[in-house]
């Protein structure tokens, strides 16, 4: 009777055991797909983090300086077709910084966490207004010479001068977020960034001067030849006929 019983237990043991191990498989299988899900997801969002950061860097950390160099430039310009073509640079380059930055915002807002909990995000929105305020006031510029330019020129300066350095500011606490949600090293980054910041901070503030220093030189080379030609050859009231204009 006992035999009989073992025999039993034993074959309901075989005829359950199947089930019970594919139960396993089938536990474990579902445990691996979601891994694989979870790995996937996270090389989709560490590819979107780049190309978000790619994409305002590009906006804020090239385009914009290029436009901003362009408008100063374009100061010391006589010529109006080389004055013409630096404005259109620098409308070109904002435009596209404007298009740029708009598509890291939306990218922004669909994929990531937008709890606002840290530096980088509460900047970005307000850098984000600022670019289209901005945008908004270059285009209801007023015509030079109108009543109300010496004011708009002032706001378009400031707001500007703010979005640069915004920008620049955004740029570094976006590499700090970074390192922080992705546990990877930032200094190789941080330090290209910096020697291209020092780079267009240099020439920005060399242009300026570019001119001031030619013109020094020249007027030191020519001072001890100038004065008779003009006293001997020709009569003071012929000098402005027969003065160079500047070339382009």
């Amino acid at each position: 009777m006992r035999f009989l019983h073992n025999l039993g237990f034993f074959c309901i043991l075989f005829l359950v055991s199947p089930l019970f191990t594919s139960s396993q498989e089938h536990v474990k299988g579902v445990s691996n797909h979601k891994e694989h899900i979870h790995k996937h997801m996270s090389r989709k969002l560490s590819f979107e983090i780049k190309l978000h950061g790619f994409l305002l860097w590009a906006s804020m950390g090239f385009l914009t300086p290029v436009g901003l160099l362009a408008i100063r430039m374009s100061h010391r310009v006589q010529c109006r077709r080389r004055l013409r073509i630096l404005f259109y640079v620098h409308a070109l380059s904002e435009i596209l910084s404007l298009l740029l930055s708009t598509a890291g915002a939306v990218m922004s807002f669909r994929n990531f966490n937008n709890s606002f909990n840290n530096r980088h995000q509460r900047i970005g929105v307000g850098l984000y207004g600022l670019i289209w305020l901005q945008a908004l006031i270059g285009i209801v510029r007023p015509q030079r010479g109108s009543k109300g330019r010496s004011m708009w020129f002032l706001v378009h300066w400031m707001l500007g001068t703010a979005v640069s350095l915004l920008g620049v500011l955004n740029i570094y606490t976006g590499l700090v977020a970074y390192q922080e949600k992705t546990s990877k090293g930032i200094k190789f980054w941080t330090i290209v960034f910096t020697a291209e910041v020092c780079f267009i901070t240099f020439f920005y503030l060399f242009q300026d001067k570019w001119v001031y220093i030619h013109k020094q030189g020249v007027s030191l080379g020519n001072e001890s030849k100038g004065a008779t030609t003009d006293q001997v050859v020709l009569p003071r009231d012929k000098q402005k006929e027969v003065a160079p204009a500047e070339s382009c």
